[in-house]
């Protein structure tokens, strides 16, 4: 039965990157429809209240729109805006973080152009694809569709680094011929679930993690000389065993198969160590821009000391160390300690200490013995900073505080949060994520009454 339609103009973009239209007092979100498009929509799906409409045909096109690189990028939807000219998504994004301050914090903000990339493809540095088999019994690799646990098949990802495409295709060739099987989710067989792969821009490392149901497979080591022999610039592989049944990819076990285990990358003249679970940025090139923009927002004369929250591997903190006297980064997750330590440690960086604690409790017991830090990083997870490490920083009193945030909606908030102490002095997106609804914000708060 065909869906009944109704004509509708889209008449906005959503947080999510959808369109918005209206059929009388209903209000519909669409997946690749743009500001000022006419078309037929059909209902699609509710989700927590909300109508998700279906483009069924489109009438009037946006002079944004373009001829997407991916032809498949609406069935996938990993990729929001491949039919949205780049500098319309930047001017979306924009808008975007703009608009979340003043719906959430109440605050009408004057945000800078978001800063893009010149040649925004073949980006990321860190890809993941689960396996399946057709009817015919051929396998293929692609991405979950949106909402569902169904494989989008995908032969070239225009977002990933380009190495991948040859070591996806290398594993679909090769497993067949060693009676490996890929995972099935909904019986919980086969063996092969995912493969993650981890490239470096700037040397020359490429990490291939082969996620498992099980531990042992037919003919492991013999599998990966072939694979090896395939994409000769593999330059270690490891299997991860993941045995739940969950939609987390990584299991706890690791084994290395070939090679030293980890990777190797250059990021803003610093070398870091990468493993299979290490957090490192996706996208290199922007990186490097957004944390130059942290560092330039920090206002650094050389005299600083600087608090790293949420510290991870030390990423932000040790770039940020060419510029200041010290700095204390401190991270909750021991492994990530561990790693941060031998990062300084072979960069030969003198001016880092590194803490494995609860950043809000170390904060607060500084501020109890009144120590003293000039500025406060926090690059928090996708939720943002929670209530009790704001008021640690407001107890701390650092003259700036410099926000690195996934999230605008949660960037809103704890800057709200925090204006009772410290006034918003610039608000900086970036897109680490073209072709996708998301946006980095660099945003940095100074102290009131505070001179420096």
């Amino acid at each position: 039965m065909i869906p009944k339609t109704f004509s509708a103009t889209c008449v906005d973009l959503s947080y999510e990157g959808k369109g918005v239209v209206k059929n009388g007092k209903d209000v519909y979100f669409v997946s690749a429809m743009f500001p000022g498009e006419e078309g037929e929509i059909a209902f699609d799906y509710s989700r927590n209240g909300a109508k998700f409409g279906k483009l069924v045909r489109l009438t009037k096109k946006s002079a944004d729109r373009v001829d997407p690189k991916c032809k498949i990028c609406s069935a996938c939807g990993g990729c929001d805006f491949q039919q949205l000219a780049y500098p319309a998504q930047l001017e979306y994004k924009t808008k975007k973080v703009g608009e979340q301050f003043r719906k959430i914090a109440k605050m009408d903000v004057e945000v800078a152009p978001c800063i893009g990339m010149d040649d925004p493809y073949f980006y990321r540095n860190k890809i993941q694809m689960p396996f399946a088999k057709d009817n015919r019994g051929r396998w293929y690799c692609g991405f979950y569709k949106a909402n569902t646990h169904v494989i989008v098949p995908v032969d070239t990802c225009y977002i990933e680094d380009e190495r991948a495409k040859q070591i996806l295709d290398a594993i679909k060739k090769l497993a067949p011929s060693f009676k490996i099987e890929p995972y099935l989710e909904d019986e919980g067989r086969g063996m092969l679930r995912h493969a993650l792969i981890r490239t470096s821009k700037h040397l020359d490392g490429v990490m291939v993690v082969l996620v498992t149901y099980k531990e042992a497979f037919p003919s492991r080591n013999n599998f990966v000389k072939a694979l090896v022999k395939e994409c000769p610039f593999i330059t270690t592989v490891v299997q991860n065993v993941n045995p739940r049944h969950t939609n987390v990819i990584l299991g706890d076990f690791e084994r290395v198969l070939y090679g030293p285990g980890f990777i190797e990358d250059m990021l803003c003249g610093i070398r870091f160590r990468i493993s299979p679970k290490s957090f490192y940025q996706v996208n290199p090139v922007m990186t490097e821009k957004l944390y130059g923009e942290a560092i330039k927002a920090a206002r650094l004369t050389g005299e600083e000391t600087i608090f790293d929250a949420y510290s991870g591997i030390g990423t932000i903190g040790m770039v940020a160390s060419k510029s200041c006297k010290n700095v204390i980064a401190v991270e909750i997750v021991e492994a990530a300690v561990k790693d941060a330590i031998q990062n300084a440690k072979r960069n030969g960086i003198s001016n880092v200490r590194f803490y494995c604690d609860d950043a809000s409790s170390f904060m607060v017991r500084m501020a109890r013995n009144n120590q003293h830090v000039d500025v406060v990083f926090l690059d928090p997870p996708r939720k943002g900073s929670d209530e009790r490490c704001l008021d640690a920083i407001c107890k701390l009193k650092p003259n700036r505080i410099v926000y690195v945030s996934c999230d605008p909606s949660t960037l809103a908030r704890d800057v709200k949060y925090l204006s009772k102490a410290y006034s918003l002095e610039s608000v900086q997106p970036v897109d680490m994520f073209p072709f996708t609804m998301h946006v980095e914000t660099v945003a940095m708060l100074r102290l009131k009454d505070s001179k420096k």
